[in-house]
């Protein structure tokens, strides 16, 4: 590991605190072995909640906003910073981001290293469910298994309605802003495009499963995937 990791690690030990490299075997029970599992969803598909079951059975760290702060450190500026840096990015802008911070602006390349070196660094150390982020795109194929979280739009429309208390419309005009950001985001960092089910090992619709029931799914597939810890 790289000497300029260092601080990068010891953030993110003090902030999340499952961080063994191998799990501790529970009295009878054989250790349950998976890859670094990586979840994108689309907006109120419940996915968030199906990242923190899938961490809360396989025992893992779950990584979300937590990559924010670890960024932040790298980079030696506030997280309250990134945050904005982060949705000045995912707006669309290509050249740089409009984010004028110690007299210098921050641009999409600096912004992108420090993302993908706090990404690897977490899947480095292992045992991590890592939510959003392009983290699929970041880590190579054989060191992660891929989940992306969707919904029909009207579920997702209610989900949202009841989460924050909002009206039908606004509901919807937060959904589209959010999705437009986030293809914009893996289309610019990735020339990728986010909907295009090829680039997960497992898409599943929470229309039709439970929280529980979607997570055991991912949790399934990726202990018994090909790129899981000892499956030849």
């Amino acid at each position: 590991m790289q000497a300029d990791n260092t601080a990068i690690i010891k953030f993110i030990e003090s902030h999340v605190g499952k961080w063994s490299l191998a799990l501790p075997e529970k009295e009878g029970q054989a250790i349950v072995r998976a890859p670094v599992i990586t979840l994108c969803m689309e907006p109120g598909s419940h996915g968030c909640q199906v990242a923190q079951a899938v961490a809360d059975q396989l025992g893992f760290g779950l990584y979300n906003r937590d990559i924010i702060k670890a960024i932040a450190k790298s980079m030696k500026i506030g997280s309250d910073r990134i945050a904005m840096l982060e949705k000045e990015r995912l707006s669309g802008i290509e050249d740089f981001i409009a984010c004028l911070i110690e007299e210098k602006y921050c641009h999409n390349d600096i912004y992108m290293e420090h993302l993908v070196k706090v990404v690897r660094v977490i899947a480095a150390r292992g045992n991590a469910v890592i939510v959003g982020r392009g983290a699929n795109f970041i880590l190579p194929f054989e060191n992660r298994f891929a989940a992306r979280i969707i919904a029909p739009a009207e579920i997702r429309v209610t989900n949202i309605m009841r989460a924050f208390g909002a009206e039908a419309e606004n509901a919807r005009q937060r959904i589209t802003r959010r999705e437009a950001r986030r293809r914009a985001f893996i289309r610019q960092a990735f020339n990728k495009d986010i909907r295009n089910p090829s680039h997960y090992d497992i898409t599943l619709n929470t229309a039709r499963l439970s929280v529980p029931a979607a997570a055991t799914a991912i949790v399934t597939a990726a202990v018994s995937s090909k790129n899981a810890p000892g499956v030849a």
